[in-house]
């Protein structure tokens, strides 16, 4: 069984940055084929923000290419989301999931961003 955790989040300017972390309570997250972000805004779907594979391949929404940056620790122990140049509309609950090779998924309860001013 894992438990996911994250942090980091809280209330920025537009335009500032933030740098979320997440992290095993139990269990571990070396072995996840799959890691990933994914937020849900008020009133909204939960969308997909970015995933990173076991080998480093990197996948993002168009909405934060080039502003997000998504990474694992170097123990592969931690993942962790820089996000940079934030906007209002990147106000939401991000969370954490991890998946292993058989398609199983552990997800964390989030970590609140608000972007305002």
């Amino acid at each position: 069984q894992v438990q996911l955790v994250e942090s980091g989040g809280g209330l920025v300017q537009p335009g500032g940055s933030l740098r979320l972390s997440c992290a095993p309570i139990s269990g571990s997250i070396f072995s996840m084929h799959v890691m990933g972000w994914y937020r849900q805004a008020p009133g909204k779907e939960r969308e997909l923000v970015a995933t990173i594979t076991s080998g480093g391949s990197t996948n993002y929404a168009d909405s934060v290419k080039g502003r997000f940056t998504i990474a694992r620790g170097s123990a592969k122990d931690t993942m962790y989301l820089q996000m940079d140049s934030l906007e209002p509309e990147d106000t939401a609950v991000y969370y954490c999931s991890a998946t292993d090779r058989t398609e199983r998924s552990w997800w964390g309860k989030g970590t609140l961003v608000t972007v305002s001013s």
